[in-house]
C-alpha cells in the first residue's frame, strides 16, 4: 500500500474520532455536571443536620443553656446576613426565585449574576450558618440554586447552548436529590420553574435528575423523607380532614405568600437610604424575635422543622399551637435577608396544622398530617401536582393517593382566590429588575467612560 494512501487514511481516522469526541464533550461535561449536583446535594445536607445538631447540643447543654439562642441567633443572623449582602450577592432566601430569573434573562452576564459556583458556594456556607443559629429555614431551595448554578458553569465549560433548559435541568436535579424524589424533581421543573411544558428540555431534565439521583443514592442510599406510612381516611372524621386541610391549609398558605411579598416590598422601601445598615438591624430583629419564639416553644421551633414533621407523620400530635409558632418563626426567618429556603419549614407547618385538626376532630393525627402538608405546601408555592408528588413520594402513603390529590387541589384553588402571584415567581421579579438595573449602570458607567477618555 503506497505511504501517501496510509498517511490520508490515518488523517480520516483522527478527523473521525476527534469529530466524534466534540459532539460527545458536552453531554460528558454534562453528566458530570448532574453527578456533581447529586454529591454536593448529600453533602450539603450532611453539613445541614450537623449544624442543626450541634445548635441543639449547645443550647441543652446545661440548665441555663436554653437562653443562649438569645445571644447566638440574632448574631448569627446578622452576621449571615452581611456576608450575603457584601460577599455572596444575590444569595439571599430561597434561591427558587433566582433560578426562575435567571431562565427569563437573556444576557448571559446577568444570568450569572443571579447563578455561580461563587454565590453556589456561599449559599451553601450561609444555610449552614442559619441552621447553625436556629433560624427556621430549610436546605431544599437553596439546593435547587445550587444546581442550576452548576448547570450554568457547565454550559459555559461544554459549549452548551440551551441555557434556559440546562438551569430547569439543574433545578430539578437539586430537588430530586435534596428530597430523593425524583418524580417530584421533574413536576417541580414543569409546573413551577417553566410553568409551560418545553419538549426541548425534557431529556436534559430527565437525564439530570437520574444522574443526581443515582450520586444521592449510592451516597445517601434509599430512604423515604419521612419514612413509609400507610393511612388512609376510614370514618367521615378522617373525611373530613380533606375539607378542612385543603380549604384551611390554602387559605394559610395564601396569607404567608400574599404577606411574604407585600412586606417584602416594603422592606425595600425602607432600607433605600442605607441598605446595609438597615438589613442589618432587620435581620438582628428577626433573630431575636425568633430567639424568644424557639425558647417560649421549648426549641421546636428552630430549625428545619423535620423531626416535628416525621413524628406527626408517625402519628405523634403536635402542640395545638406549633403551627402557628412555626409559620411566624418561618416567616421572620424569610423577610430578615438571610440565605434559606421555606420547603422543608413549610411541610413542618402543614404537619403542625394537620396535627391540630386531627386532634380537634378525632382523626387519624398521621393522616391529619400528610394532609395538612399538602393543603399548606399548595398553598405557598401555589403548585398543586409538586405538592401531591413530592409529599406522595416523601411518605409513600400510597393508601392516600385520592385524598392527598384532592387536598393540594382545594389548597391550590384556594390560595390562588386568596392571592394571585405565586411566591417564588413573585419574588424573582425583584432579582430580574436589580439584574436589568445592574446591567444599564454597567452600560452608562462604561459609556461614561469611554466618553471621558
Amino acid at each position: 500500500m503506497p505511504q501517501p494512501y496510509r498517511k490520508s487514511k490515518l488523517i480520516r481516522r483522527s478527523r473521525v474520532f476527534w469529530g466524534s469526541f466534540s459532539l460527545w464533550r458536552p453531554r460528558l461535561v454534562f453528566w458530570c455536571g448532574a453527578l456533581a449536583i447529586g454529591v454536593i446535594s448529600v453533602g450539603f445536607a450532611r453539613l445541614a443536620d450537623m449544624a442543626q445538631k450541634t445548635f441543639a447540643s449547645i443550647t441543652t447543654s446545661s440548665e441555663w443553656s436554653f437562653l443562649l439562642p438569645l445571644l447566638i441567633t440574632p448574631l448569627g443572623f446578622v452576621l449571615s446576613a452581611y456576608l450575603a449582602a457584601t460577599l455572596f450577592p444575590n444569595s439571599q432566601g430561597s434561591g427558587i426565585p433566582q433560578a426562575i430569573a435567571a431562565r427569563h434573562l437573556h444576557d448571559e452576564t446577568d444570568r450569572s449574576r443571579l447563578l455561580s459556583l461563587r454565590i453556589a458556594f456561599g449559599k451553601i456556607v450561609l444555610t449552614v450558618l442559619g441552621l447553625f443559629s436556629g433560624a427556621s429555614i430549610g436546605r431544599e431551595g437553596p439546593t435547587v440554586q445550587v444546581g442550576a448554578s452548576i448547570m450554568l458553569a457547565v454550559a459555559r465549560f461544554g459549549g452548551m447552548a440551551q441555557a434556559r433548559g440546562l438551569i430547569l435541568a439543574g433545578s430539578a436535579a437539586g430537588i430530586a436529590a435534596a428530597f430523593n424524589t425524583p418524580l417530584a424533581g421533574i413536576v417541580f421543573a414543569i409546573e413551577e420553574m417553566s410553568r409551560t411544558y418545553e419538549s426541548r428540555a425534557n431529556g436534559l431534565v430527565l437525564t439530570a435528575v437520574i444522574l443526581s439521583g443515582l450520586a444521592a443514592l449510592g451516597l445517601a442510599g434509599s430512604y423515604n423523607y419521612f419514612g413509609s406510612t400507610s393511612v388512609a381516611p376510614l370514618t367521615l372524621a378522617d373525611w373530613s380532614l380533606v375539607l378542612i386541610c385543603g380549604f384551611g391549609g390554602g387559605a394559610l398558605g395564601a396569607g404567608f405568600s400574599g404577606l411574604a411579598l407585600h412586606v417584602g416590598q416594603r422592606i425595600r422601601r425602607w432600607a433605600q437610604p442605607q441598605p446595609l445598615k438597615r438589613m442589618l438591624c432587620l435581620a438582628g430583629a428577626c433573630g431575636l424575635a425568633i430567639a424568644i419564639i424557639g425558647v417560649a416553644s421549648g426549641g421546636t421551633t428552630f430549625g428545619t422543622g423535620y423531626d416535628q414533621a416525621k413524628g406527626a407523620v408517625e402519628g405523634e400530635a403536635l402542640p395545638l399551637l406549633f403551627f402557628v409558632e412555626k409559620l411566624v418563626a418561618s416567616f421572620l426567618s424569610m423577610v430578615s435577608g438571610i440565605p434559606g429556603g421555606i420547603f422543608a419549614p413549610s411541610l413542618a407547618v402543614g404537619a403542625g396544622f394537620g396535627s391540630t385538626v386531627g386532634t380537634l376532630v378525632g382523626s387519624s393525627i398521621a393522616l391529619a398530617a400528610i394532609l395538612g402538608m399538602a393543603g399548606y405546601f399548595a398553598g405557598v408555592v401555589q403548585a398543586p401536582m409538586t405538592a401531591f408528588v413530592i409529599i406522595l413520594e416523601m411518605t409513600g402513603d400510597h393508601q392516600a393517593v385520592i385524598p392527598i390529590m384532592a387536598v393540594s387541589m382545594i389548597g391550590y384553588v384556594t390560595s390562588r382566590l386568596l392571592s394571585r402571584e405565586p411566591l417564588y415567581h413573585g419574588l424573582s421579579r425583584v432579582f430580574i429588575a436589580a439584574a436589568i438595573r445592574a446591567r444599564r449602570a454597567a452600560e452608562h458607567k462604561s459609556g461614561v467612560e469611554e466618553a471621558s477618555s
